[in-house]
């Protein structure tokens, strides 16, 4: 475990750094100014002063922060700022700042997906096996058959068809496949299984592994990317739809169980696989951070653009007070939602 947590906050580190960077690079360019770049979150360990920017070590290593001049509305009045301060830039360049942190995340999980290309291939969307009496038998779909989309989303990887499989609850599908160079359609209902509480589409195996060129890297790199980004918003679409529970939700505390899970699975088969084990998590968690952080909800990116593009429309800012209280709202109600994901994590372990 111990591993498994030094693994866990490395991760989660080199994420967070990657995202507020990314705040901190677009701000700079802009010409707004940075206060403070925090790593981790507490009492302050080392810090230094570089120009206008105080870059600081805290000791928990969780979380971090780029405070730009002026964020907080609550605190000062545009006009007591100088026009380096993040409310007297101009919207565009608050927008493309704000932006900036969830696109980091996005690259770094397009590069980390890049590496687990090139070291483990990709798994393309070739049917192995079809289950008998199953609706893609019923359908005419057979062995040896490459999907090449489900419900107008194109595939890439054999994984995509397994999300779609999974996240279905009884809806008609409508997949295209090639057969012989010859595309076919056809639309087919998956079918219930009592036993495991789910339904199936009915197709076994998972998919045919190749090796990739150079090219392919960067192409199959993508769909990875891709692939990662479709899991998180369509997973966060059925936990407003309450498909999800809560126990299909974890915090720090789960992923490190995840993490230690993955270590465990992995280690009789050497470091290298450890390692790309490792990484396949933080394509995850990397592309989950850029995601969850565009919703648009109070003291999430997401939150703020909502504001700054009302702002766009309307031709002027939402009085700051109004804002910063709202996000303020915001904020106490993810810290709380966290206490309870983090208490709920926690209730795993002893069941």
């Amino acid at each position: 475990m111990i591993v498994s947590l030094i693994a866990f906050l490395i991760i989660f580190s080199i994420i967070v750094i990657s995202h507020e960077f990314g705040h901190f690079a677009i701000a700079r360019r802009n010409g707004i100014r940075c206060l403070e770049f925090d790593i981790g979150m507490g009492p302050t360990l080392w810090h230094r002063k570089k120009g206008d920017t105080d870059f600081c070590i805290k000791a928990l290593p969780l979380g971090g922060a780029c405070i730009f001049d002026g964020l907080n509305g609550l605190e000062q009045e545009k006009g007591d700022l100088d026009e380096h301060a993040f409310p007297n830039a101009g919207v565009w360049s608050r927008i493309a700042t704000t932006f900036a942190g969830p696109c980091a995340n996005f690259i770094v999980g397009f590069i980390f997906a890049l590496i687990i290309v090139a070291f483990c291939g990709t798994d393309l969307p070739v049917v192995q096996k079809v289950m008998d009496g199953s609706a893609a038998q019923e359908a005419g779909i057979q062995a040896g058959d490459t999907i090449t989309s489900i419900n107008g989303n194109s595939i890439h990887v054999y994984r995509e068809v397994s999300l779609e499989s999974m996240l279905n609850y009884g809806t008609q599908i409508r997949l295209t496949y090639l057969r012989d160079g010859v595309k076919n359609t056809v639309t087919l209902t998956p079918k219930y299984s009592q036993e495991d509480d789910r339904y199936y589409i009915g197709l076994q195996g998972g998919g045919q592994y190749v090796k990739c060129n150079a090219l392919q890297v960067f192409q199959y790199g993508f769909y990875e990317a891709q692939y990662w980004f479709r899991l998180t918003y369509k997973s966060i679409g059925l936990i407003f739809s309450g498909h999800f529970s809560k126990d299909d939700v974890s915090g720090p505390v789960g992923v490190v169980k995840v993490v230690d899970d993955t270590y465990n699975e992995a280690k009789p088969y050497g470091l290298p696989a450890v390692l790309l084990s490792f990484l396949n998590i933080a394509t995850l968690l990397s592309i989950n951070l850029g995601v969850v952080n565009l919703l648009p909800l109070p003291a999430l990116d997401g939150g703020r653009l909502v504001f700054m593009f009302v702002e766009v429309v309307r031709g002027k800012p939402v009085p700051p007070e109004k804002e910063g209280l709202v996000h303020l709202a915001g904020v106490i109600a993810l810290a709380v939602l966290m206490v309870f994901v983090m208490v709920n994590d926690f209730s795993k372990f002893f069941r």
